[in-house]
């Protein structure tokens, strides 16, 4: 079942801010949470009159009784006035034509949904010398240790652990470098997180050799991209054991970012 829900947050007068930030923090947190498990699908702000706006979510749960257990675990639910109102099909939803010609006919195909993208964490990392193997029959070989870094995300934080990160890199003779990106998170309370990406970095000669020579050139000059797999074995983490992950990176004279992506 889908249900439209109407929130409108009041904080208590005298609420310290530090105690609303953290509040906030929560909530985006179990928001992400209830995204991954196909609970919350949109989510909206709508002005009203006086001024001020409130938020409309659609959210999908078997039940209204599953619907009310789930907004009142929310952090924020002590402050809010929330609106649900049952949504039952109309015939002539697009979508539902669409799966009713579908059905009739299973050659039909129409467009899959389109996929959606949730930051799991953001990474910045410095690099050590390289070490340089040199040729090798699939381009010329370099090993370039992570050294540090740190990285935070709305579930989670904490540093790379540098004897566990490198990149074995192969670059190409036109300057475009394959990674096979290997290294270890630890959050702040101690979880690892073991990840392995493999992509590739290109771009225009001039892009590619400014790179080359340790200039601060703007991401969007040039494609950096991986595919992206995470382990741990701690269970509070086990949804990222099952996730399919891209990365968006950014060289740096120094260092290099990762922004870490959920595709759901």
């Amino acid at each position: 079942m889908e249900f439209l829900v109407e929130f409108t947050i009041e904080v208590p007068d005298g609420t310290p801010e530090p105690d609303v930030a953290a509040r906030e923090h929560a909530e985006a947190t179990a928001a992400a949470q209830l995204q991954r498990e196909g609970h919350l699908v949109r989510v909206w702000k709508r002005p009203v009159p006086t001024g001020e706006t409130t938020v409309l979510g659609l959210y999908r749960a078997d039940s209204e009784t599953e619907l009310t257990g789930l907004l009142s675990a929310l952090p924020l639910h002590d402050w809010m006035k929330t609106t649900v109102t049952p949504l039952g099909p109309h015939p002539n939803d697009p979508q539902a034509e669409q799966a009713t010609t579908q059905a009739g006919n299973p050659a039909a195909r129409g467009p899959l949904p389109a996929p959606r993208f949730t930051l799991v964490y953001r990474l910045q990392a410095t690099l050590g010398q390289p070490i340089d193997v040199g040729e090798i029959p699939a381009g010329h070989r370099r090993i370039v240790p992570l050294s540090g870094g740190t990285f935070t995300g709305p579930d989670m934080s904490g540093r790379l652990l540098p004897e566990a990160a490198a990149d074995w890199q192969i670059v190409q003779p036109d300057g475009t470098a394959l990674a096979d990106l290997r290294y270890t998170l630890q959050t702040d309370d101690g979880s690892l997180l073991y990840v392995r990406a493999n992509g590739v970095r290109h771009g225009s000669p001039e892009v590619l050799a400014r790179l080359a020579q340790g200039e601060n050139v703007d991401a969007s000059e040039y494609v950096f991209r991986t595919a992206t797999q995470i382990e741990t074995a701690v269970p509070e983490f086990d949804w990222l054991n099952k996730g399919v992950f891209i990365s968006v990176g950014g060289r740096q004279p120094t260092g290099v970012v990762y922004e870490t992506y959920l595709v759901g």
